[in-house]
Formats: C-alpha cells, structure tokens, sequence
C-alpha cells in the first residue's frame, strides 16, 4: 500500500486525513502545531517531529499548508529541516494548498532535480467536502503522474487533470474569483429582499433551482439566512487567493474589473474586524454598510 505524509493537519488537512486512514492508507503526520496531528494518532497515523523525518519514508508527500510562502519553507527550508531533505529519488510531491502558480512552477524544477515528482493539486469543497470525499481536485503536472496518484486523490474527491504544472493553482484562482463573486451577489440580493420586507429564508427558497441556483447560494446562502459565520473556510483566505487572482491576471496583462471590485469589498471586511469568520461573513461587511448608511 502507498505510504502517504500529509504536511499540515488544519481544518482541512485533518478531514483529509481521517478520509485517507480510513481508505487504508499508511499515513505519516506533520504540523508545526504538534497536537494537531497528534489527534491523529488515535485513528492510526504516525506523526513525525519535522517534515523531513515525514517524508523519508513515503511513497507520496500531500502538503495543505496556509499560502506559498509557508509551503516553501516546509519544504525547502534547511533550519526545519524541510521535507526536501528526507525525500526518497521517485517519491511524488502533490501540493494541495492554494498558492500563485508561479511558486508552483518554481517548486516542480527543485524537487525533479533530487528525482522527485510534483503535482500542484489545489482543492475546492471546504470542509464540508473534505470530510465527505467530494473536493473537487485540480491537477497540474504531468499526466503520468496524475495517474499514478489518481487513486489516492479519488479517496479525498473527484480529480481532473487540467494541465501542465501551474494549471491547477490556475483553476483554483478561477474558482476561488468565482466563489468570491458569488457570495457576494447572494449576500447583496438577500439583504436587499430583507430591505424591501420580504423574508430572506424564503427569498433563497424561491430561487433553488432556477438560474440562481448554486452551490453558493446553497451552503453560504443558508450561513447568511442563519446568520451563522463559524469559520470553514476563512474570510481571511478568500481575500488571500483573490489578491493572488489579481497578481496573476498583471502577470498575464489580463483585466479583471469584477474581481477587482469584489477583493476591494473583502479587504474592507477584513479592516472592519470579520477576517476571522467564514467567508460568507462577507455579509457582515454589507449589512454593516446598510446599517451605517454608506
């Protein structure tokens, strides 16, 4: 059986974990906060003092780590010591967190000169996904090794292999441009049925399955009705991955006016306070712009 090291055992790491324990993988746990993989322990995995003493004896490395910088240093950084320098010649790298494609282009040329593969392998679903195996997977890298790690990429959701290495960091910013909007639209529209006196819960009822209908307005719809802004998936991060779609579409000469606006709208909720709430807390930035008159 494949033996797998998961670097970073957060709130998405650790469903991701549990889904791939209990397909029968060996697992070897990392986090810089050591509790949090030592609660893994519990279900069956190893955990490991540094990422290289992680990775040393794995088939497959899975990092799901906060931004690029932090995924360079746990895997480059000598002081930690980094998994680079436990990584076996032939062992494959699939770095699943959420960074600008350029580190991920800047990432595959180290690890293939030490013989080791790399797939950039972001993922959407949140919380919700991770725990029941449905993320939907975007792979970058080379086909043969996508195929190689497609079963265990199948235990955590549904994987696509959409191109060469960078492609699935750039899909993961074309989703995240597209959540961000979208929450967005859905909180403006439901505070303004609000405004106009009609009942919010029942104006998202309304729209399910018509043209309206998203996943959106589904699951954030549901937060925002409720009121409910327990953090899944942070405002914080949001704003993170849409200043890197910005970044990217500079870097590309592309012109992007609506994700613009959207990532100036959750600066300004981070600068009120709601950093650290889910990122359908965008609503809170809106409401309190209603309530002050802005």
């Amino acid at each position: 059986m494949t033996t797998i090291c998961l670097l970073g055992c957060g709130l998405m790491g650790t469903p991701m974990a549990l889904r791939l324990l209990n397909h029968g993988f060996p697992l070897i746990a990392w986090n810089r906060t050591r509790s949090k993989a030592d609660a893994l322990t519990a279900h069956g995995a190893r955990v490991a003092d540094t990422p290289a003493a992680a990775a040393q004896d794995a088939d497959i490395v899975i990092t799901m780590l906060e931004h690029g910088g932090v995924v360079e240093d746990v895997l480059f950084n000598p002081a930690l010591p980094g998994a680079a320098l436990g990584l076996r010649p032939g062992s494959l790298v699939i770095d699943m967190s959420s960074i600008l494609p350029e580190q991920a282009q800047s990432h595959a040329p180290k690890l293939s000169a030490q013989g080791v593969a790399y797939l950039d392998a972001p993922v959407s679903g949140g919380t919700l996904g991770a725990e029941a195996g449905t993320l939907a997977i975007m792979a970058g890298g080379k086909e043969a090794d996508f195929e190689r790690a497609r079963p265990v990429l199948e235990a955590l959701g549904r994987p696509v292999h959409v191109g060469p290495t960078g492609s699935g960091q750039l899909t993961k910013l074309a989703n995240q441009m597209i959540v961000g909007i979208t929450i967005g639209a859905v909180a403006e529209a439901l505070l303004l049925a609000q405004k106009g006196g009609a009942d919010p819960a029942k104006v998202r009822q309304a729209l399910r399955g018509g043209f309206a209908e998203s996943r959106i307005l589904e699951v954030h719809g549901q937060r925002m009705v409720d009121e409910d802004f327990a953090k899944r998936g942070s405002l914080a991060i949001q704003l993170k991955d849409l200043r890197n779609a910005l970044y990217t579409a500079g870097a590309l000469d592309f012109q992007a006016p609506i994700t613009e606006a959207l990532t100036d709208l959750y600066a300004q909720a981070a600068e009120h306070g709601f950093a650290d709430l889910d990122q359908s807390g965008l609503y809170r930035e809106l409401q309190r712009r209603q309530n002050s008159g802005q």
